[in-house]
């Protein structure tokens, strides 16, 4: 979900964006008028998410998952035929785990915790690091299962590397903490097709001479992300984004807001006699809500689930199905969801529950 104001003034800049005549999709990347909207974009988020001088933004493609490919490669600094380095992974769900086998081409992965033995349902305690982990992997935010790190992993001098597509801009985080942070920006930051990496200095210019050259850090650091065409137009937006969350308090008003609206949700589910969260309390999300109905019948509950869905979307109240690889529900409230959003869901869940028999 974008912001509706995001959008109106997207629209309004349709065919004119900073008096160039010209559209966002329209400029040379190289040109004077599209470093502008570039340089705006990086200024706003190190702004916004406090990045210290000594981290390098980044505007990639290939979305979040090319990461799984380009952080064991740059950073582990794999060599052909050579021994393979050693990362920690700590397995939080679906998207650890797809990093975990991407990972495992270029490097010998260490699943350090795993919280698979309670379907994902927990945030595990993270292990110290091995002494020779090459960097120490973590999901900050885990969109299936609705949970989240409530406390950064103390990893030493080991690079702490977290992927935060789903959760990035939506509460402070002490970006000094970590090696590197990725995010895909189609979560909370803008339309999909543009990653953000977020760099320290000393972790560019491992990369192995054989590496393809859009797959290099180093390259998109010097070329200051233009060494190719970017996604123009998805980093023009993500400005606009970044513009709203300044315009509406910041990182603290906006961490403020996601809190209520999820205390809102979660509150209205622990109060439930039909509906449930089978994320431990300490561990939930603050974007992803997951919840099932709360009946062991599997047909039954399959049929309850196909007639609140029906429902809700009869209500405006759309994208409520869980992931198709768990099943069950979930609601993603995004920045951009204002809490009547939220208020419309549970006003829905309280009536669709009067309106069930008992089970």
């Amino acid at each position: 979900m974008l912001p509706q104001d995001v959008l109106e003034r997207a629209a309004a800049e349709m065919l004119d964006v900073n008096n160039t005549g010209q559209s966002a999709m329209e400029m040379s990347h190289r040109s004077g008028d599209f470093l502008p909207v570039i340089e705006k974009t990086e200024s706003l988020l190190r702004e916004i998410l406090a990045i210290p001088d000594n981290y390098r933004v980044l505007f990639l493609q290939g979305g979040a998952m090319m990461q799984f490919a380009m952080i064991p490669i740059n950073i582990a600094g794999v060599s052909l035929g050579g021994a393979r380095k050693t990362a920690s992974y700590i397995d939080t769900g679906v998207w650890a785990s797809k990093a975990i086998d991407e990972a495992g081409k270029y490097v010998k992965v260490r699943v350090a915790a795993s919280s698979k033995d309670k379907n994902y349902t927990y945030i595990p305690d993270a292990p110290a690091p091995q002494a020779d982990d090459a960097y120490y992997y973590i999901c900050y935010n885990n969109t299936i299962f609705g949970t989240k790190w409530q406390v950064i992993p103390e990893t030493g001098n080991t690079p702490l590397i977290a992927d935060v597509s789903s959760c990035i801009a939506s509460e402070p985080l002490d970006v000094s903490r970590f090696g590197l942070l990725f995010a895909g920006a189609q979560k909370n930051l803008g339309p999909a097709g543009c990653t953000i990496v977020i760099i320290r200095d000393d972790l560019i210019g491992a990369a192995p001479e054989w590496t393809p050259a859009m797959l290099r850090y180093d390259i998109f650091a010097k070329e200051k992300s233009l060494f190719n065409t970017p996604p123009c137009y998805c980093i023009y937006m993500i400005g606009l984004v970044l513009d709203w969350v300044k315009s509406t308090g910041g990182i603290d008003a906006m961490a403020e807001r996601n809190r209520k609206k999820a205390a809102l949700l979660y509150d209205c589910l622990d109060a439930s006699r039909l509906f449930r969260s089978p994320v431990e309390k300490s561990c939930r999300s603050l974007m992803n809500v997951t919840f099932v109905i709360n009946d062991d019948d599997a047909e039954k509950r399959g049929a309850l689930e196909k007639l609140f869905l029906r429902g809700a979307s009869e209500r405006g109240l759309v994208n409520l199905a869980g992931h198709r690889l768990v099943g069950g529900l979930r609601a993603s409230i995004y920045n951009a969801m204002p809490r009547e959003g939220v208020e419309a869901l549970v006003s829905f869940i309280k009536q669709f529950e009067k309106n069930t028999p008992r089970v």
